[in-house]
């Protein structure tokens, strides 16, 4: 029953968001207590602390957009237009052209960038968002960043990774810039 129940909420959040839930299915199916992990797991992804809608997606943007060959983007792009993100904001995070940001913005993609890339100049950029978010947003972002890329390395390694697919905001289609810093 409760396998019933779960698997209803998975379908929802497909046809809410039009992504493929094979892979959490394929989890439910196999083992309840790993689904009941991931699901924990959600919780966290979903976290964005003080740190405004726009700040919290241009990090989780770029960091799927390091992972992900297209799906679990458009997850995040669909989720970020429904918590009020202007589409201008998230066509420019995705083709990194940080001159079209607000600097908070901007800063925020440089940053993810760099702790990505393993570049020191993140430290210098953290010190920054301290500035403006404290701790609290650094801690944001870190939980931002790294939940990111869980989705698209558990999806390749249960064989879901497979398939490509366009960015697609409004009625644009986007090519990422995914430059590593």
């Amino acid at each position: 029953m409760i396998n019933f129940i779960l698997n209803k909420t998975l379908r929802a959040h497909a046809e809410r968001y039009d992504y493929d839930v094979s892979y959490m299915q394929d989890i439910l199916t196999n083992d309840l207590s790993a689904f009941t992990r991931f699901m924990g797991f959600q919780t966290m992804a979903a976290y964005s602390g003080n740190l405004p809608a726009d700040a919290v997606f241009a990090a989780r943007l770029r960091a799927i957009l390091w992972e992900d060959c297209g799906p679990c983007t458009q997850l995040v792009v669909n989720m970020a237009l429904e918590a009020g993100v202007s589409a201008e904001h998230i066509q420019a995070v995705i083709a990194n052209d940080t001159k079209l940001l607000p600097q908070e913005l901007a800063l925020i993609v440089e940053f993810t960038d760099s702790v990505l890339a393993h570049n020191l100049y993140a430290d210098e950029l953290r010190a920054k968002i301290q500035a403006i978010w404290g701790q609290k947003g650094v801690v944001s972002l870190a939980l931002a960043i790294s939940s990111m890329r869980v989705y698209p390395t558990l999806k390749y390694t249960l064989g879901y990774g497979k398939s490509c697919s366009r960015i697609t905001l409004n009625d644009m289609t986007l090519t990422p810039n995914i430059s590593r810093v």
